[in-house]
């Protein structure tokens, strides 16, 4: 439900306002003064602040620019001391939209409703921007009787908002199976939201994953939703649960469980509505076993459970993704390639696979990237001599972020020359981490 705050001095408009909005069921909470308001901002949410600008203890533009600096709420002026200057001045200070006293309560409200849709759509954006959500860049078309059980499943869990948990491979698909449930789903117009549990830092993940407050810790100069706040009505994807901080088990148990959660500095309980989906690639039932994930948050998040097969087990549909992948590029193989790579092993999966095909599609001149691909040898198909002893490109992308931030010393430098975020140059130095200990040895 939409929640306004009606800071209004004019105590019989405040609470005829209050009477007539929560009729059509809005949550709605009045103040009169400016003091009052700036308290109230600073503790608790609102989606809406219909705001007076001229009150017993402020007054003016002045007013729109302090509640703007405590809340994201969208604020709609109301005033009967206003002009054409006045309204102009206001919308440039940050309101919404500006409305004069008297006033009609149909156009009020219709107001609120094209405001209350442009902040969802600024956080629908914000999300984008943020967490560098990803297109569909996949093709769900299969050949495989196994991959099409799965499929179905999707389909039929997707119908609920029960947690589901998704298992498999590195490189297979997790995520991209995460959001097709969700565009399945009757969430599909809410956010899909990815909770990177191996690239957020320990010390940091409550305040990312639950917001903080104003002045919880030092640098906090303002009030942040956390993505929990931000996925409200959507789906929360956790990606690689079993890295998992364990001094954040407990308290994602126990949202789960109730749906409340507190912000980092904060005593108010909020709530969201999300539905949680969660991927790993590690045995959580072992980790239980040996005290490093909490067997009660395991059963909550597992309550349905998808596995997903790895590429050597579904090869019928190598050609599928193969063309699709290609066809981004006009690019294609010949027949005797396209065998090739149905029989490679493909350790790294789909992701493999298509990092490979990208590689080959940047050096090919011509539309046929066999060159770039495999040639036979007495062993069975290896990578041409081009490539021999080469990196792939996650490996180059992870050795270039680690570059960087030996030059620049700086975590928010290397992220803004790489255009991503924090979370995905932390992500990339864990792959070159764990890649290196890979190599050893």
């Amino acid at each position: 439900m939409v929640s306004l705050l009606i800071v209004e001095d004019d105590a019989s408009l405040k609470d005829a306002l209050i009477k007539a909005l929560s009729k059509s069921n809005y949550i709605c909470r009045g103040v009169g003064t400016f003091k009052e308001a700036l308290t109230v901002l600073t503790n608790e949410s609102y989606d809406i602040v219909l705001l007076d600008l001229k009150l017993p203890d402020a007054e003016g533009v002045q007013v729109v620019k302090r509640v703007k600096e405590v809340s994201d709420a969208k604020i709609i002026v109301i005033t009967g001391y206003g002009d054409i200057k006045t309204a102009v001045e206001s919308i440039k200070a940050g309101a919404y939209d500006f409305i004069q006293k008297p006033f009609n309560l149909d156009i009020l409200e219709a107001d609120i409703k094209r405001a209350m849709k442009e902040k969802l759509t600024e956080e629908e954006n914000l999300t984008l921007k943020e967490l560098i959500r990803k297109g569909m860049d996949y093709t769900f078309e299969t050949r495989s009787p196994k991959f099409a059980e799965i499929l179905s499943l999707c389909e039929r869990y997707a119908k609920t908002d029960t947690n589901i948990l998704i298992v498999g491979e590195t490189g297979t698909g997790k995520e991209v199976l995460a959001r097709y449930i969700h565009e399945l789903s009757n969430r599909r117009e809410k956010p899909f939201l990815v909770v990177e549990c191996t690239s957020i830092p320990p010390e940091l993940f409550e305040s990312e994953l639950f917001g903080y407050e104003k002045g919880a810790f030092t640098g906090a100069s303002h009030k942040k939703k956390g993505l929990v706040e931000m996925a409200k009505g959507g789906t929360l994807f956790l990606d690689e649960v079993g890295d998992l901080p364990q001094h954040i088990q407990p308290k994602l148990l126990r949202f789960i469980e109730t749906k409340r959660f507190r912000r980092v500095g904060s005593v108010k309980e909020e709530f969201a509505d999300v539905r949680i989906i969660s991927a790993t690639n590690k045995n959580l039932k072992a980790l239980c076993e040996k005290g490093l994930f909490r067997e009660d948050l395991y059963y909550r998040l597992s309550i349905l459970e998808i596995r997903l097969l790895p590429l050597r087990d579904r090869r019928e549909d190598i050609p599928i993704l193969v063309n699709f992948f290609l066809s981004k590029w006009n690019k294609r193989v010949s027949a005797k390639a396209m065998e090739m790579l149905k029989n490679y092993p493909w350790k790294g999966n789909i992701r493999e696979l298509k990092n490979l095909l990208e590689r080959a599609c940047i050096l090919a001149e011509g539309d046929l990237v066999d060159d770039y691909l495999f040639v036979s040898r007495e062993n069975g198909p290896v990578e041409k001599e081009l490539f021999e002893g080469m990196p792939d490109l996650e490996l180059l992308e992870a050795r270039y972020t680690a570059y960087l931030l030996r030059l620049l010393k700086d975590v928010n430098k290397v992220a803004e020359v790489l255009g991503c975020s924090k979370r995905t140059v932390y992500r990339k130095l864990r792959v070159l981490k764990e890649r290196e200990l890979n190599d050893k040895p």
